[in-house]
């Protein structure tokens, strides 16, 4: 173990986590709480904020332990969180006001509707770089204060907070001294205008939100005040903050363009640097803010999401019965040549980029009498990497300079098929790192190039080292014929439930 020691928290969907982190970017003590998920409604997932805090608490004490230090060992605190949740909260009291409403919660579809027809979306797309849906936080905080107007009221007198998951952490780790944001998180509100770099007046008209209820946002890299004293006992620099997708960039070292991460976990979240000049990407991508931005101007990266990945190879097995454990799909994948000209489109809840169908279904298409289990499990693979391999290709083209290999992280990212069928379908090296932990490692990383541990993003690049890389093996005529056969595909599952 090689001091100074950097405690990241990694605030996510299902648990909350902390790790330590030594100088050498090695990892000497890991906790981990689970989160309760709460579904008052069909379509509404919720967060008690409170379990956020203590889950968060009770890991920081388990990571702590296992590396064998105190609290007053650390150096500083990077934290990683969640996106786009809502959590509503009293000023003076600190007491929430509601259960956090999920970024995955979907009720407030009706509201994102009437903004449509209000002719409004294009206006919020090129102020914000995102595309209007229950997906990011405007709407839920609108649906909340439009239920609770006496909590507008007390809202537009500042009596109330209303952030996203990061803010409530430091609001918390702070003893209520400190009510920031950073630029990654406030990005992805639908209330932030990533041009100017500021919450826009006229979205928080638009959504109902008082600017009063908002926290202050600044650069990932920052100042977010000191762990307080009696809570904690002793007083440790919360310097680094960014959203999970931003932090894993971060933390796979997309410092630059030319590099992109892929994260292969229920879903897949793709994101590339695209350097300092933001154009809204077409395609159904995202633009947002990078976790360098505002240390010498702007930063942004380009996102795209796949709905379904690992939730793929969980279907077959749970719903299915075609293998008994998640880690059997690679070698009955691997048993069979190819998929017997079998193409799965895992459309379960419709599609994100680059169609965002709500209204498309699943799909298996090209069976014959022929067909196997080991051929549907061949197809599954290859649906995840055909579906990331498109995004690639789009994603091309609103980048400054296309992508030149892809970093890889996630729980899917072990499966050794898989990552040479993303090579292949993608065209570029994927490389896979020797720690996956690349979220929690970008927040450690931020935090410690702001109190000084590392001295550059050079310095941090050095400490990103490749497990294995996996080379393109199909030529580029045979890759293209690929995409095409997915595409035709695609478009078979396009509207459906409409």
């Amino acid at each position: 173990m090689t001091p100074p020691y950097i405690l990241a928290i990694d605030q996510g969907t299902t648990s909350s986590r902390a790790l330590v982190v030594d100088h050498e970017g090695a990892i000497v003590g890991v906790g981990q709480q689970p989160l309760t998920q709460h579904y008052p409604q069909p379509g509404w997932v919720e967060h008690d904020p409170v379990e956020i805090w203590r889950s968060t608490l009770d890991a920081i004490g388990v990571a702590l332990a296992q590396a064998g230090l105190a609290l007053a060992d650390i150096a500083c605190i990077g934290v990683t969180n969640q996106r786009e949740t809502a959590v509503v909260w009293e000023r003076e009291s600190g007491a929430p006001v509601h259960r956090a409403i999920v970024w995955q919660d979907r009720r407030t579809a009706g509201i994102c509707e009437d903004v449509r027809s209000a002719g409004e979306e294009e206006r919020v797309r090129q102020a914000t770089g995102l595309k209007l849906d229950p997906y990011f936080t405007a709407t839920k905080l609108t649906w909340l204060f439009r239920h609770n107007p006496e909590l507008r009221r007390r809202a537009q007198l500042g009596e109330i907070c209303a952030g996203t998951v990061d803010a409530w952490l430091v609001w918390k780790l702070t003893g209520g001294k400190s009510f920031l944001t950073d630029f990654t998180n406030a990005s992805r509100t639908l209330l932030f205008n990533v041009r100017r770099g500021r919450w826009d007046d006229s979205l928080l008209d638009l959504f109902e939100v008082p600017r009063a209820a908002l926290p202050t946002a600044v650069p990932s890299r920052a100042s977010f005040g000191f762990t307080d004293g009696e809570e904690f006992g002793c007083r440790v620099p919360v310097t680094g903050v960014a959203g999970d997708q931003q932090a894993a960039l971060f933390g796979q070292g997309g410092f630059a363009p030319g590099v992109a991460k892929n994260t292969y976990g229920t879903g897949c979240f793709l994101l590339s640097n695209a350097g300092r000049k933001g154009s809204v990407p077409g395609s159904g991508l995202l633009l947002s803010l990078g976790a360098g931005a505002g240390l010498e101007g702007p930063e942004y990266v380009v996102e795209g999401s796949v709905f379904v990945a690992g939730a793929l190879v969980q279907w077959l097995r749970d719903e299915l019965g075609i293998i008994r454990e998640s880690a059997e799909i690679e070698a009955l994948a691997a048993s069979v040549p190819d998929s017997n000209g079998v193409v799965i489109v895992p459309a379960f809840t419709g599609l994100g980029a680059p169609d965002w169908d709500p209204h498309a279904r699943g799909a298996i298409l090209g069976l014959t009498r022929g067909v196997t289990r080991a051929h549907l499990a061949r197809a599954a693979l290859e649906a995840i990497a055909l579906a990331s391999a498109e995004l690639i290709e789009v994603m091309n083209e609103s980048l400054p300079e296309p992508i030149r290999e892809l970093r890889v992280d996630g729980g899917a990212a072990v499966n050794d098929l898989l990552m040479q069928l993303q090579a292949d379908y993608a065209g570029v090296p994927v490389l896979r790192p020797l720690s996956t932990e690349t979220t929690a490692l970008g927040a450690a990383y931020l935090a410690g190039l702001s109190a000084g541990a590392w001295s550059s993003t050079d310095e941090v690049a050095e400490l990103w080292r490749p497990e294995r890389v996996f080379e393109p093996r199909l030529g580029s005529a045979e890759r293209h014929r690929r995409l095409r056969d997915w595409r035709r595909a695609v478009e078979r599952t396009l509207g459906w439930a409409s």
